[in-house]
């Protein structure tokens, strides 16, 4: 199993209403490295759900529910979606700064290329945010 954090901004599509949906694409990548990431998940996989710009914070736990497929919203075949399912909400949000401050996670994608939308985790980094988030 592989291990990923997507980034949302709120306003635009929230924790919240992906919970209403119960299900969604994720698209509207248009960085190479953030595409390559979506087209490395597999069905099942695990992925957090970062709220961007606003909150700052992972606020729960999605699963790809779909592999890779050409993204509705562009006719350009470089770009791909996948398909997301609400598993988990946190407990408590674990933010930008906790995670900043939590030396296990120094190395974690978020930290090191913040304006990355897709990125993979190691499965330490993975678990270590999900203890951080169930701890009330």
């Amino acid at each position: 199993m592989n291990y990923f954090l997507v980034k949302s901004e709120p306003f635009k599509y929230s924790w919240e209403q992906f919970n209403k949906d119960g299900q969604t694409f994720w698209d509207g990548v248009r960085n190479y490295q953030a595409r390559n990431n979506l087209k490395a998940m597999k069905e099942g996989d695990l992925v957090l759900f970062y709220h961007s710009n606003e909150g700052k914070e992972v606020v729960g736990v999605a699963k790809v529910v779909k592999e890779f497929y050409q993204d509705p919203t562009t006719e350009d075949p470089k770009w791909v979606a996948v398909d997301l399912a609400p598993v988990e909400t946190f407990k408590t949000p674990v933010t930008l700064e906790t995670i900043k401050a939590d030396e296990f996670l120094q190395d974690i994608a978020l930290v090191r290329q913040g304006r990355l939308s897709v990125m993979p985790l190691k499965p330490e980094e993975f678990d270590r945010i999900i203890e951080l988030g169930n701890n009330a």
